[in-house]
């Protein structure tokens, strides 16, 4: 179906709102993949905060243009996906975890930005590999946590040990 004009228009400028919003972009290469595995991307990616979003490429790049993301869409592999990512490495680590564990699907990544810089595919790729922020913020805790807890062990061993010498003191005198 042909799109219109302003259906034209109101597509790009939502798309350029999204990609102002997002924290990271991965534009993923589609051609092949069956609308079941499409689906369970895009509940993945919902699960992590994350969308996906099909449109050409002539649109993506007058909407990502208009964000101030220096990708040329055009020159990106076959029929392009994009995911966007409140998260700087949710929607990366999403569709690196599908690739890795759906061998036979044809779904390959093709670049992607942080920001409004562009990333090679490596990068995406060792930017899947970084903890999320909900892992960044559990080893904080647990970092912040390990000197108080031994601290509070130290102080029991301290209290537990006066106890003994008082108690040995009354056994003395008894």
């Amino acid at each position: 179906m042909q799109q219109t004009k302003q259906q034209k228009e109101i597509l790009i400028k939502a798309v350029t709102e999204k990609a102002k919003e997002s924290k990271a972009l991965v534009f993923a290469n589609y051609k092949g993949v069956t609308v079941k595995n499409l689906t369970a991307i895009r509940r993945e990616l919902a699960k992590s905060g994350s969308s996906w979003q099909v449109l050409k490429k002539t649109l993506l790049n007058i909407a990502l243009k208009n964000a101030g993301i220096e990708i040329n869409a055009r020159e990106l592999d076959g029929q392009v996906g994009v995911a966007f990512s409140h998260d700087e490495v949710a929607a990366a680590k999403v569709i690196s975890e599908f690739q890795k564990n759906n061998k036979d699907v044809p779904l390959t990544i093709e670049g992607g930005s942080l920001g409004n810089k562009a990333l090679s595919v490596n990068e995406i790729k060792a930017l899947a590999k970084l903890p999320s922020q909900k892992e960044l913020r559990a080893q904080l805790v647990g970092t912040l946590q390990a000197p108080i807890s031994s601290f509070v062990r130290v102080l029991g061993g301290n209290l537990r040990g006066l106890v003994q010498v008082l108690k040995a003191i009354e056994e003395k005198k008894v």
